[in-house]
């Protein structure tokens, strides 16, 4: 969830830095070798209907990632890869995972069939670790989006407390998913530190901006956020498309911002990383002792404790 002020800014910061400022490798440094192209995942055998639906949005095509150096996505901050083809969208979600709304999220894409990334703040993954679970279960691309939701633009924040955001958020994805994330991060607020952006870069993590913002954390009605998306995204013509599953409008409007998808001729591209994030063993064993981790069963409330009578 971010701010209007925050918004300003990141576009201030975005327009005004230099190209060395976002610069995601120290200058001097040995350069890592460019993320790789995507490419379309091969395809076999017969189209069969989704759920029974023919017509269902699909997914059209899935890029594997190679994160080395950190590269960004997003034309909002980082413009130099510009992978995705006319009428392609990127479909995220910030913030979750949350009770009801996450579980909405995943239903509205199940019943098409599609996918995207979940940007999970990492106390919320400690939270409700069975929904976040049932996120990468269903086949979708998880990151991480901090740890507390801090916005890493705070000049109060010392660069090692910026640190701590990161690398704790990504340690309590992978708690909670019991196996490690893709390395994809997005900043709160978009807001972009340079000295983060290099040090992402150095830890080898993919930065996601994006192209189209929903502002459903503003906006009091689920039909503002589908026209939110689509007065942006018929005139860019494609893009990554921020939400967030954290938020309840944003579950409610989803159904009718996929069907307008498929009936606008957009097609979502799944976005995979070459390879897990490697998270630092500092951060992991902090998370075990800060985090009161279940010690006697890991199944869902549900399962544990029924309603009979009312």
């Amino acid at each position: 969830m971010r701010i209007a002020v925050g918004l300003i800014f990141a576009g201030a910061v975005s327009l005004c830095a230099t190209t060395a400022a976002w610069s995601q490798t120290p200058r001097g440094a040995p350069q890592p070798a460019p993320a790789a192209v995507p490419t379309p995942a091969p395809t076999s055998g017969p189209k069969v209907a989704c759920n029974g639906n023919p017509d269902a949005l699909g997914i059209a095509r899935v890029v594997q990632i190679d994160t080395t150096g950190g590269p960004g996505f997003g034309f909002e901050h980082f413009k130099q890869l510009d992978f995705l083809r006319d009428k392609e969208v990127v479909l995220t979600f910030d913030d979750g995972p949350w009770p009801g709304h996450t579980p909405a999220v995943l239903k509205a894409l199940a019943d098409q069939c599609t996918t995207g990334i979940f940007f999970s703040i990492g106390k919320h993954a400690t939270y409700h670790p069975e929904i976040l679970r049932q996120v990468a279960a269903a086949g979708h691309t998880v990151g991480a989006h901090t740890w507390s939701h801090a916005n890493l633009n705070n000049k109060k924040l010392s660069e090692a407390q910026r640190k701590d955001e990161i690398e704790k958020g990504f340690s309590a994805v992978k708690w909670a998913l019991e196996a490690a994330p893709a390395p994809f991060f997005r900043f709160p607020a978009l807001q972009h530190p340079p000295e983060m952006v290099t040090y992402l870069g150095e830890r080898n993590i993919a930065i996601f901006s994006c192209d189209v913002d929903s502002f459903d954390f503003k906006s009091h009605k689920a039909q503002q956020v589908v026209d939110n998306i689509f007065r942006k995204l018929d005139k860019v013509g494609k893009g990554i498309i921020l939400m967030h599953d954290f938020q309840k409008h944003t579950a409610e409007a989803l159904p009718e911002i996929l069907r307008r998808l498929k009936a606008g001729g957009y097609k979502v591209v799944q976005m995979k990383a070459k390879a897990p994030v490697e998270t630092l063993a500092q951060y992991d064993d902090e998370l075990k002792k800060d985090t009161k981790l279940p010690t006697v069963s890991s199944r869902p409330v549900n399962s544990v404790v029924q309603t009979i009578s009312e």
